[in-house]
């Protein structure tokens, strides 16, 4: 089942044309998304031709096919990892049974939501780079954005196949409703709310695919846990292409702290305006970005304690990050984790039973995972000979779910009060001037080879090809 038939109007490898039904409800989606392409999707690209990657199987050998394609002819699908014989479901109350092929009926809304809401996120982030297209940094970079739009789109596709295989008429209008939220719509935004903000300028990009794509690999690789074996099977593909999008936002972060290093040392210059007047952007602007990206994404994994997560884990649904490689029972009744509240004006640690933190769980995984991240920028600054060294925030700092939502916590980690909030935002999140100025540099260089200025090029081209490679033509 690794092949992929591209003979078929959708391509895919779970043969799609032995289900008529399937394959004709669809067939009647299809056209509703490549309308929703054309008006939420890369705004004035279609007629690019773009140096893409497309599965040809989902074997390690095919599933990175490159060549020029325009992006309405991407051959969106329905590709899942090949199926493990004999697979058990490998946590929870149902722990070491056979897993699932088709949706147990008591966990049917609970498995319906989960998809849904990861299916949601897919379309917004394509919406919410509508127009980063129009202000690339050079030719390299407008491919590589490219690339994750159309995965983000197979990624709905992944989704919309398990809400029309196994949820019958609420799966088939879930599906429809996927394309009639869009990101920051007034009357029908999306669901989570880091996806209805806006990715303005390409040093808010990079931070979105290097902190908001590496939640979507935590929780993607949860769900490939799953007991239901579909889901598993979608997600476990899905990781694959996950990682490139992480590379982007690591690599692009990692490159305009370069440019900046390069012109701080060229010029002998540390103040943040001189360095602003050379056309590149100053290290605490970028950690002013850092601090809201990664302060909105840590909110996406809920509150610290939840009996929705508790719940998802004890019925087999959902596991924790890299479940099969924890040496525990996998059931974790009697086990217990370590969490942050508010007590008498401080942050304390207080122990509560790990199923209703397991939210807490796969935050504090995601921590770990993005400050190594941040680590790799800072040896960027430190070989420059810079004394600046980029930190992620404490994890109750600008938080709007859970627990920390109601109080004021500055980076370091301490309760402050309202009005020594209000004095110290302009130099903990970005402010507007901060936003413009940034947005002031966004200026579009599409030849091949050639770079904007606040940012450098990188090490090494894509798939072997060379820097100055045409990536994208234009037509």
């Amino acid at each position: 089942m690794s092949a992929i038939d591209y003979s078929e109007r959708i391509p895919n490898n779970v043969n799609l044309s032995e289900d008529r039904a399937l394959q004709r409800a669809l067939e009647h989606w299809q056209p509703n998304y490549l309308q929703w392409w054309r008006d939420m999707g890369p705004d004035g690209a279609m007629n690019h031709d773009v140096y893409l990657r497309t599965a040809i199987n989902v074997t390690p050998e095919g599933w990175a096919n490159f060549g020029h394609v325009k992006m309405p002819d991407y051959r969106w699908g329905i590709f899942l990892a090949q199926q493990e014989p004999d697979r058990k479901v490998n946590f929870g109350e149902s722990r070491g049974t056979v897993a699932w092929q088709e949706v147990p009926g008591e966990h049917r809304a609970n498995l319906r939501r989960m998809i849904v809401t990861q299916g949601d996120t897919e379309p917004a982030s394509v919406e919410q780079q509508r127009h980063l297209g129009l202000t690339a940094p050079s030719n390299y970079d407008l491919r590589n954005l490219f690339q994750i739009n159309v995965e983000e789109g197979r990624h709905l596709w992944a989704m919309v196949y398990l809400l029309h295989k196994y949820f019958g008429r609420d799966g088939r209008e879930e599906a429809e409703a996927l394309l009639q939220r869009n990101s920051g719509d007034q009357d029908k935004p999306r669901i989570l709310e880091a996806f209805n903000e806006e990715t303005p300028d390409w040093l808010a990009f990079y931070m979105f695919t290097y902190f908001t794509d590496r939640d979507g690999k935590f929780q993607l690789n949860a769900l490939s846990e799953s007991g239901f074996d579909p889901l598993s099977r979608t997600c476990r593909f899905m990781l694959t292409e996950e990682a490139h999008h992480m590379f982007v936002g690591e690599s692009g972060i990692a490159r305009v702290i370069n440019r900046t290093c390069q012109i701080m040392k060229e010029f002998g210059i540390e103040d943040p305006e001189q360095v602003r007047a050379k056309g590149v952007i100053d290290l605490p602007t970028i950690q002013r970005y850092l601090n809201f990206h990664f302060s909105v994404t840590i909110d996406l994994f809920g509150a610290d304690q939840s009996s929705n997560a508790a719940a998802f884990y004890s019925s087999g649904l959902k596991g924790r990050y890299e479940e099969t490689r924890r040496d525990d029972d996998h059931m974790l009744k009697n086990q217990h984790y370590r969490i942050l509240e508010v007590v008498n004006g401080a942050l304390v640690e207080k122990e509560v039973p790990m199923l209703n933190s397991l939210n807490e769980v796969l935050r504090d995984d995601f921590i770990r995972d993005s400050v190594a991240g941040v680590g790799r920028w800072n040896r960027v600054i430190e070989k420059a000979g810079l004394a600046f060294r980029l930190v992620t925030p404490h994890k109750a700092f600008n938080r709007h779910i859970g627990s920390f939502a109601d109080f004021r916590i500055s980076p370091d980690g301490n309760l402050i009060s309202e009005a020594e909030w209000e004095a110290n935002l302009r130099n903990w999140l970005p402010s507007e001037t901060d936003r413009l100025f940034v947005a002031s540099l966004m200026g579009r260089v599409i030849e091949p080879g050639k770079m904007a200025n606040w940012i450098a090029p990188p090490p090494v081209g894509i798939n072997r090809q060379p820097i100055d490679f045409e990536y994208v033509r234009f037509n």
